[in-house]
């Protein structure tokens, strides 16, 4: 009867470890609950003739399609959200929020169409918006 006892509490420890390990690996990750505001970071948005070379070229390769992407420069961080292809011109972007929180750093941005009033023209657009800040490591959660 002795060996069933320590059987069932190796048991029952084995399963507490586990649950205890997952708990703290899952900890590390990013939460999208855990999106509290630190602070707001300064930035500006940046045209493509001030691009870094590299990241021109970056977004020419992926302009035709919908992206997210980041690139530093060891002094700026670089957000870029690009809209894909669009049936006309006439479209903008406008950064509704860019914040820090305790582990990453939140970028809120919206295609706005063109106005019903404006020529939109009859080209096809690819929008996209870079967007510049400190440099920093956090990763970053596109919302």
């Amino acid at each position: 009867m002795g060996k069933k006892k320590s059987g069932k509490v190796l048991v029952i420890l084995a399963l507490l470890a586990w649950v205890f390990v997952v708990r703290f690996l899952t900890a590390c990750s990013v939460e999208k609950d855990d999106l509290k505001k630190v602070r707001d970071l300064e930035f500006t948005v940046v045209g493509e003739a001030d691009l870094p070379e590299e990241l021109k070229n970056v977004i020419g390769e992926k302009k035709a399609a919908p992206f997210k992407l980041t690139y530093t420069d060891d002094q700026n961080l670089y957000i870029v959200v690009g809209y894909g292809e669009q049936e006309t011109g006439g479209y903008s972007i406008s950064v509704r929020e860019l914040y820090l929180t305790e582990n990453a750093i939140v970028a809120d941005t919206e295609l706005l169409g063109p106005e019903a009033a404006e020529q939109a023209g009859t080209e096809k657009s690819f929008p996209y918006i870079v967007i510049k800040t400190e440099y920093l490591e956090e990763p970053i959660i596109f919302q």
